[in-house]
């Protein structure tokens, strides 16, 4: 019984360090949505979350960061399950259907069916330092993922361009999808289905690039 004892306190820190985290996130969302990104501060978020401003900077290095945790959480559960797919699955395929997977979570819901974040995201696209920070965080996980298909591929991103141009284009593929949603509201049916929009993302995506093989064209 003793020897469980450190891995339950630890399992218990871990469960509250990551409901303050996530209180500090839904804080932040809630007020840049509430009064914008230039009335909204740290110490708001601090207060809203009843956390003190160490706790926050212990979390988050911004008001951004903190508002789109919700990014970075979902990239590494895509990039995790990019992991699990079968290893014979070409790479592009195996990133789509983790996609796909992440978006059909129904025990850990994707954040898009969360309450307000389209707004969110379109005010990403507007707001410099929201974008900056949107960028960062997608950035970051694109980075990862390309190491996740060099791995799958057996080969060194450092030198093979194949896992960064994999990677680009789907991701791209899912960005593309997000953004045109976030334009959209709940009675634009065309952009209303998330996960429906991102499929037909990839399916332009894979028709286009079957049809821009040098064999497609009868170019010299």
């Amino acid at each position: 019984m003793t020897a469980t004892k450190p891995s339950t306190t630890e399992d218990r820190r871990q469960r509250k360090a990551r409901q303050t985290r996530d209180a500090l996130a839904t804080a932040a969302c809630d007020l840049l949505l509430e009064r914008g990104p230039a009335a909204t501060t740290v110490e708001a978020i601090a207060e809203r979350a009843d956390v003190t401003r160490r706790t926050f900077s212990r979390h988050f290095a911004g008001k951004e960061d903190a508002a789109l945790d919700f990014v970075r959480r979902d990239g590494d559960r895509i990039n995790a399950l990019l992991r699990s797919r079968p290893a014979d699955e070409p790479p592009l395929l195996a990133y789509r259907r983790a996609v796909r997977d992440w978006l059909a979570d129904r025990d850990d819901p994707a954040w898009h069916v969360r309450p307000r974040m389209r707004r969110l995201l379109a005010l990403a696209d507007t707001e410099p330092d929201l974008f900056a920070a949107y960028q960062r965080i997608r950035v970051d996980a694109q980075e990862e993922s390309i190491r996740i298909v060099a791995g799958r591929l057996g080969t060194d991103d450092a030198r093979d361009v194949r896992p960064a141009a994999l990677v680009d284009a789907a991701a791209g593929v899912l960005i593309a999808a997000l953004r045109l949603w976030a334009r959209g509201d709940d009675r634009d049916s065309g952009a209303a289905d998330l996960a429906a929009l991102v499929e037909r993302a990839y399916d332009a995506l894979t028709s286009e690039a079957a049809s821009a093989t040098p064999d497609s064209t009868n170019e010299e």
